[in-house]
């Protein structure tokens, strides 16, 4: 069964498409749709046999736990100090059992964002959600047309990007259906997502927050709100969050990461193999890409899709710069060079 595609207005998105969603969710289908990191693949978060789908879809293994998406306020809230608000944490204690202060004070500092906090989970979640384990990932996207689905939907929903797994994860309608057309139930194409890659994952189970996975939220932005953030995840044998995967978000085409994107281009035509590279201040044959690190991460991934339909034989990838604010970049493009 080839996959509906409804158009969806970014910002304002009709009643009517989100309705239509909302009821194949409620029935147990899979919807893709837009969040201002990338498209998700959405299941009823509380229903087994529905989250179940989303694995077969994606060829997912069950190690790799999901995010459960929440809805929170009906419009984006900008950051304001934690003392002239209180998020309200109905929906998270649907599926948490336990909701730290560390977790508040990020939540109203972050929330809706690009931000997902691992906390102790409900019973209420299945197993299936978070790999067996005792925390559940949770975040409250900042994009009208997810909030909008989970509502409508009245469910929280299991949200791992909507690519098939290890493969580029999808900042456009288009990359998801060359990815999972026929596999899944509904794609909802608001246009392309504006942040470009996977949200930022910290927990905030032990004696002080542990940043599992690099994104859009910086760790200096996570210190201003809670002080010490540790880094890097425990060997306890149970993912607590996706992305630790040593090859990730993967495009088809090898890619070469280097710190001199000229010579290794000239390296490897001599070679006889065909060549493109991606950077900013190249010499060979390249795709422009910002060496603005917000830039960069929003366009990586489209870019990355593009090159790969270009029967490339490989795509050089001269590093960004090792400092904070392309830590989420370079977790990407490592893992995405990755031949594990």
């Amino acid at each position: 069964m080839e996959t509906v595609v409804l158009k969806v207005d970014p910002t304002n998105p009709e009643p009517d498409v989100i309705r239509r969603a909302a009821d194949v969710i409620r029935a147990g289908g899979l919807v893709a749709f837009p969040t201002e990191t990338v498209y998700g693949l959405g299941a009823n978060a509380l229903s087994a046999d529905a989250v179940a789908g989303i694995f077969t879809a994606k060829g997912r293994p069950s190690t790799n736990p999901l995010i459960v998406h929440v809805s929170g306020p009906a419009e984006p809230v900008p950051p304001v100090p934690q003392a002239r608000r209180v998020p309200d944490v109905t929906e998270v204690l649907n599926v948490a059992s336990a909701w730290p202060e560390t977790a508040a004070r990020l939540a109203a500092r972050f929330w809706p964002g690009p931000l997902t906090l691992v906390v102790p989970k409900r019973d209420s979640v299945p197993d299936i959600v978070t790999a067996c384990g005792p925390t559940v990932a949770v975040r409250c996207p900042n994009h009208p047309v997810a909030r909008a689905l989970i509502r409508a939907a009245g469910t929280p929903l299991a949200a791992p990007s909507a690519n098939r797994s290890t493969e580029l994860s999808p900042t456009r309608a288009e990359h998801v259906l060359k990815s999972l057309n026929e596999r899944i139930d509904l794609l909802l194409d608001g246009g392309p997502c504006s942040g470009g890659l996977e949200s930022t994952v910290v927990d905030v189970t032990g004696e002080f927050p542990r940043l599992l996975r690099p994104g859009l939220i910086t760790v200096s932005m996570l210190e201003e709100v809670c002080g010490r953030v540790e880094a890097g995840v425990r060997s306890e044998g149970v993912a607590r969050s996706p992305g630790q995967m040593v090859k990730h978000y993967s495009p088809r085409t090898p890619l070469v990461l280097t710190e001199d994107a000229d010579t290794e281009h000239q390296r490897l035509m001599e070679l006889g193999l065909r060549v493109i590279s991606l950077g900013y201040d190249l010499i060979y044959d390249y795709k422009f890409i910002s060496d603005d690190p917000g830039e960069y991460a929003a366009d990586l991934y489209a870019a990355l899709h593009e090159l790969d339909n270009g029967q490339y034989d490989r795509i050089v990838i001269e590093m960004p710069p090792d400092t904070p604010e392309w830590a989420a970049v370079r977790d990407r493009l490592t893992r995405a060079a990755a031949r594990e």
